[in-house]
Protein backbone atom coordinates (compact mmCIF):
# COMPACT_ATOMS: atom_id res chain seq x y z
CA UNK A 1 0.00 0.00 0.00
CA UNK A 2 2.87 2.37 0.82
CA UNK A 3 4.37 1.64 -2.59
CA UNK A 4 1.18 2.75 -4.37
CA UNK A 5 0.96 5.85 -2.20
CA UNK A 6 4.54 6.79 -3.09
CA UNK A 7 3.58 6.69 -6.78
CA UNK A 8 1.32 9.67 -5.98
CA UNK A 9 3.34 11.47 -3.31
CA UNK A 10 6.75 11.57 -5.02
CA UNK A 11 5.50 13.20 -8.26
CA UNK A 12 3.40 15.59 -6.17
CA UNK A 13 6.44 16.54 -4.07
CA UNK A 14 8.57 17.09 -7.20
CA UNK A 15 5.85 19.25 -8.77
CA UNK A 16 5.40 21.33 -5.62
CA UNK A 17 9.12 21.75 -4.90
CA UNK A 18 10.38 22.54 -8.39
CA UNK A 19 7.34 23.82 -10.31
CA UNK A 20 5.18 25.53 -7.71
CA UNK A 21 3.41 27.85 -10.18
CA UNK A 22 2.58 24.97 -12.54
CA UNK A 23 2.40 22.21 -9.92
CA UNK A 24 -0.94 20.72 -10.99
CA UNK A 25 0.09 20.62 -14.66
CA UNK A 26 3.49 19.09 -13.85
CA UNK A 27 1.90 16.58 -11.49
CA UNK A 28 -0.50 15.53 -14.26
CA UNK A 29 2.30 15.02 -16.78
CA UNK A 30 4.37 13.04 -14.29
CA UNK A 31 1.35 10.93 -13.37
CA UNK A 32 0.97 10.07 -17.06
CA UNK A 33 4.17 8.10 -16.51
CA UNK A 34 2.17 5.77 -14.30
CA UNK A 35 0.34 4.55 -17.41
CA UNK A 36 3.43 2.44 -18.08
CA UNK A 37 1.79 -0.09 -15.76
CA UNK A 38 -0.48 -1.07 -18.65
CA UNK A 39 2.08 -3.81 -19.27
CA UNK A 40 0.81 -5.52 -16.11
CA UNK A 41 -2.20 -6.57 -18.21
CA UNK A 42 0.12 -8.96 -20.07
CA UNK A 43 0.93 -10.89 -16.89
CA UNK A 44 -1.01 -13.61 -15.19
CA UNK A 45 -2.09 -12.80 -12.57
CA UNK A 46 -2.35 -9.12 -13.47
CA UNK A 47 -1.35 -8.10 -9.95
CA UNK A 48 0.93 -10.10 -7.70
CA UNK A 49 2.21 -8.25 -4.62
CA UNK A 50 5.15 -10.66 -4.36
CA UNK A 51 6.33 -10.15 -7.94
CA UNK A 52 9.17 -7.81 -8.81
CA UNK A 53 8.05 -5.68 -11.77
CA UNK A 54 11.56 -4.71 -12.83
CA UNK A 55 12.64 -6.89 -15.70
CA UNK A 56 9.39 -8.87 -15.56
CA UNK A 57 7.10 -6.55 -17.49
CA UNK A 58 8.19 -5.32 -20.96
CA UNK A 59 7.92 -1.62 -20.06
CA UNK A 60 9.92 -2.23 -16.88
CA UNK A 61 13.10 -3.47 -18.60
CA UNK A 62 16.51 -1.89 -19.05
CA UNK A 63 15.94 -0.94 -22.72
CA UNK A 64 12.69 0.78 -21.77
CA UNK A 65 14.36 2.62 -18.89
CA UNK A 66 17.06 3.84 -21.28
CA UNK A 67 14.34 5.28 -23.53
CA UNK A 68 12.78 6.98 -20.49
CA UNK A 69 16.17 8.49 -19.65
CA UNK A 70 16.48 9.85 -23.21
CA UNK A 71 13.01 11.40 -22.81
CA UNK A 72 14.44 13.48 -19.96
CA UNK A 73 16.79 15.33 -22.32
CA UNK A 74 14.48 17.38 -24.62
CA UNK A 75 12.49 19.96 -22.71
CA UNK A 76 9.28 18.93 -24.51
CA UNK A 77 9.38 15.41 -23.01
CA UNK A 78 11.41 16.02 -19.86
CA UNK A 79 8.53 15.85 -17.38
CA UNK A 80 7.12 12.66 -18.88
CA UNK A 81 10.60 11.12 -18.84
CA UNK A 82 11.07 12.21 -15.24
CA UNK A 83 7.72 10.68 -14.29
CA UNK A 84 8.72 7.40 -15.94
CA UNK A 85 12.13 7.39 -14.24
CA UNK A 86 10.52 8.11 -10.85
CA UNK A 87 8.14 5.23 -11.48
CA UNK A 88 11.03 2.86 -12.30
CA UNK A 89 12.99 3.99 -9.23
CA UNK A 90 9.99 3.39 -6.99
CA UNK A 91 9.41 -0.04 -8.51
CA UNK A 92 13.11 -0.87 -8.09
CA UNK A 93 12.88 0.21 -4.45
CA UNK A 94 9.85 -2.01 -4.03
CA UNK A 95 11.77 -4.97 -5.47
CA UNK A 96 14.67 -4.35 -3.12
CA UNK A 97 12.34 -4.53 -0.10
CA UNK A 98 11.15 -7.98 -1.17
CA UNK A 99 12.80 -11.12 0.10
CA UNK A 100 15.58 -11.87 -2.38
CA UNK A 101 14.45 -8.83 -4.42
CA UNK A 102 17.81 -8.21 -6.10
CA UNK A 103 17.97 -11.85 -7.16
CA UNK A 104 14.44 -11.61 -8.58
CA UNK A 105 15.37 -8.52 -10.63
CA UNK A 106 18.47 -10.23 -12.02
CA UNK A 107 16.51 -13.38 -12.82
CA UNK A 108 13.77 -11.39 -14.58
CA UNK A 109 16.31 -9.49 -16.65
CA UNK A 110 18.14 -12.66 -17.70
CA UNK A 111 14.90 -14.41 -18.64
CA UNK A 112 13.55 -11.40 -20.55
CA UNK A 113 16.73 -10.78 -22.52
CA UNK A 114 17.25 -14.47 -23.32
CA UNK A 115 13.84 -14.59 -25.00
CA UNK A 116 12.33 -16.96 -22.45
CA UNK A 117 8.68 -16.20 -21.79
CA UNK A 118 8.54 -14.97 -18.21
CA UNK A 119 4.86 -15.93 -18.10
CA UNK A 120 5.76 -19.57 -18.59
CA UNK A 121 8.27 -19.62 -15.75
Amino acid sequence: MLHLLLHLLVPAAIALCFYRKKALFVFGIMMAGMLVDVDHLLASPIYDPGRCSMGFHPLHTLPAVLVYAVLCVPSATRLLGAGLIVHMLLDTGDCLTMEQGLEKMRENLVLFHSGVSVKAV
